[in-house]
C-alpha cells in the first residue's frame, strides 16, 4: 500500500494532467473555482490533502463525468487522506519531517549525501540514540526512545522484498567524529560495512578530507525517485525545518552535485574496507 504522501502526489499529478489536456492555465482554473492560485498549486503538487468537495469541483470543471473514472478519483482522494504508519509516533515526529517519511517509505531509489552523520537508514540503535539525545537535549528519556523507535522502524524499507536502491555518500568526518563512545562507533561502522557487503541494493562511498573543497560544501541532501509517479524530490533540512523541491532545474542541480561527489569519493569497495579499518581502530 502506497503512503498517503505518495498517493497525494499521484492524485495531484493526475489532476494536473487533466487540466493540461484541456489547455487550461492553473490561474484560470483557480479563479473560476474561487480559489487562490496557490491552493490549486498545492493540490497538484500533492503537498496538501484533497477534500472530496474540492475533488468534485475539479472533476466537474474538467468535464469528467464517466462514473468509473469519477469513482477511481474519489477512491484515490480518500486513500490519500489516510494516516501513515508514522502517525502513531505523534509528537516524536516533527511536522516538517512527516512528508519526508511518506516519500521515503515509497521511494524506489534514494541518493543521499551526509557530511556530519550516518544516514538515518543506516544508523544502529545506539548511535541513533546518541544523535537524537544530542539534538533534542530538552526531551525526556521516554520521548528520546520514541524517536529512536521511529528511526528503527523507518529502516524496515530496506528489508522489503523489493527494497529501494540506496546510495549513500558520507564525509570522512562521519567516520572520525566519536558519537557516544568508541565502542558505539566501531559497531556503527561495522554495521554500515556489513549492509553494503550483504545487500546489493546498498552502496556506500566515503568522501575523504583529502578531496578538499567539494560540490556540496556545508550541506547535506537526499534525492528520492519513485517507480510509479513521475518526477523526483530533493530534500534537505536544517535544525527546525526542511526544504523540498521537485522543480526539474533544481533536481538536475542536485543530481549533478551528487555525481560530482561520487567522482570525488573513494570507490565503494575501498570505502567498505575503510569503514572496517576505522571500526578496528576504535577497538
Amino acid at each position: 500500500m502506497d503512503s498517503p504522501t505518495v498517493l497525494r502526489r499521484r492524485l495531484g499529478g493526475e489532476l494536473g494532467k487533466l487540466r493540461a489536456a484541456r489547455g487550461m492555465a492553473a490561474k484560470d482554473v483557480a479563479a473560476a473555482l474561487g480559489w487562490s492560485a496557490s491552493k490549486l498549486s498545492r493540490i497538484e503538487s500533492g503537498s496538501v490533502p484533497l477534500q472530496d468537495r474540492d475533488a468534485s469541483k475539479l472533476l466537474a470543471y474538467y468535464g469528467v463525468d464517466d462514473p468509473e473514472q469519477v469513482k477511481q478519483f474519489v477512491s484515490l482522494t480518500r486513500q490519500s487522506r489516510q494516516q501513515g504508519w508514522w502517525h502513531a509516533y505523534g509528537d516524536a515526529l516533527p511536522d516538517w519531517f512527516r512528508a519526508y517519511i511518506g516519500l521515503e517509505t515509497d521511494a524506489a531509489k534514494i541518493e543521499t549525501f551526509q557530511c556530519e552523520l550516518v544516514p538515518g537508514l543506516l544508523q544502529t540503535e545506539d548511535y541513533a540514540r546518541q544523535v537524537i539525545r544530542a539534538t533534542n537535549p530538552e526531551e525526556s528519556a521516554e520521548d528520546i526512545e520514541r524517536r529512536v523507535a521511529l528511526r528503527m522502524e523507518r529502516q524496515q524499507i530496506l528489508d522489503r522484498v523489493q527494497p529501494p536502491r540506496f546510495w549513500a555518500i558520507v564525509g570522512e568526518a562521519v567516520l572520525r567524529r566519536i558519537v557516544g563512545s568508541a565502542t558505539i562507533m566501531g559497531d556503527q561502522l561495522d554495521h554500515m560495512a556489513g549492509m553494503a557487503e550483504e545487500r546489493p541494493n546498498i552502496t556506500i562511498q566515503v568522501l575523504p578530507f583529502s578531496a578538499g573543497a567539494h560540490a556540496a560544501m556545508g550541506s547535506s541532501f537526499s534525492i528520492l525517485s519513485f517507480s510509479d509517479i513521475p518526477g523526483r524530490v530533493a530534500y534537505s533540512e536544517v535544525t527546525t525545518s526542511s526544504i523540498y523541491t521537485d522543480r526539474p532545474a533544481e533536481i538536475a542541480r542536485h543530481e549533478d552535485t551528487f555525481r560530482r561527489l561520487m567522482a570525488s569519493s573513494v570507490q565503494p569497495e575501498r570505502s567498505v574496507s575503510w569503514l572496517r579499518d576505522v571500526a578496528e581502530e576504535y577497538r
